[in-house]
């Protein structure tokens, strides 16, 4: 019988200084938190085979999806469905930190990207892939 897997998320997005780190990996399905720093931005991007739910925990940005835009603050909640193009972008001054369901995974497991460069980095080098079943 599987354990509980339990997390405070609010409290466990807001502790990590990390740009991204993934929590959790299972099967069809993995929990990242990510911390954008006061004008930084996740980057344009299209999963073609994966849907995304962002969840908004701190801080206030922009939601760009298919060349929409959206104001995010806490509480709010976004779905990028698999072939969208999307992007994310904090316009406050303080960092905006979320938690996102990939589905399936989109990262390695347990990977932790301390800033963009790095994560964009070890993308292109083929070093964040993730599980294959």
């Amino acid at each position: 019988m599987a354990s509980v897997i339990h997390y405070t998320i609010a409290t466990e997005a807001e502790k990590s200084p990390d740009f991204r780190r993934v929590l959790w990996t299972g099967k069809n399905t993995q929990l990242v938190i990510m911390t954008i720093p006061a004008g930084g931005e996740i980057g344009e991007e299209t999963h073609e085979d994966i849907d995304q739910i962002l969840t908004f925990v701190s801080g206030t940005g922009k939601a760009v999806i298919s060349g929409s835009e959206k104001n995010v603050a806490q509480g709010d909640l976004v779905v990028v469905p698999a072939g969208t193009k999307h992007n994310f972008l904090n316009t406050g001054e303080n960092p905006l930190i979320l938690y996102t369901v990939y589905g399936p995974p989109e990262h390695a497991d347990g990977a932790v990207h301390k800033t963009k460069e790095e994560a964009d980095r070890l993308e292109e080098e083929g070093k964040d892939e993730p599980p294959t079943s």
